[in-house]
């Protein structure tokens, strides 16, 4: 069945999708090949917006109008990620109790979480840490374990932990 283009007095097939609404909504007239061109010569989006409005139209488009917030906030998708990961809630990684430090000053409960999560020891050195974490990538990413959930949770609290251990072994 031909469309047949919606243009007032045309007869031509209607090929073309133009939008009726500024809205982003599905609502669509159908023009043929002359009249989309014409359509589109004359189309303004922001027609009947006032300056302020088309200048936070352009600030929200850098975003793609959703909302942005500060890294450090603690709402942030990784912040809250970083602070569960290292959660050990059910005591899975219960290890003997002992003094524990690395580079002279005592370990904090997110520096033996992030050797746990690895399942290095704690006075584990840097190489063997950068060393283990590259096979770890290599066995739980995404690629190899056909995209699996569970190996991509895995491989973000991998990389989390490897970033804090990375952190804490720079800074003494």
């Amino acid at each position: 069945m031909k469309n047949i283009c919606e243009w007032e007095n045309c007869s031509e097939s209607g090929d073309y999708k133009a939008p009726t609404e500024k809205d982003n909504s599905k609502k669509y007239k159908l023009l043929c090949k002359e009249h989309i061109k014409l359509f589109n010569k004359s189309w303004d989006y922001f027609d009947g917006m006032e300056e302020s409005e088309i200048q936070n139209f352009l600030k929200s488009d850098m975003t793609w109008h959703r909302p942005t917030q500060q890294f450090a906030s603690s709402d942030n998708f990784f912040n809250i990620l970083w602070s569960n990961a290292l959660n050990d809630k059910f005591i899975f990684f219960n290890q003997e109790k002992r003094i524990n430090s690395l580079n002279g000053r005592k370990l904090s409960d997110k520096d033996k979480d992030a050797f746990k999560i690895m399942g290095l020891q704690f006075d584990t050195s840097w190489p063997i840490i950068q060393k283990t974490f590259k096979t770890l990538v290599k066995k739980y990413h995404p690629d190899k374990n056909s995209g699996n959930k569970k190996f991509e949770d895995k491989l973000k609290k991998i990389t989390l932990a490897y970033s804090h251990l990375k952190l804490t072994m720079v800074r003494k």
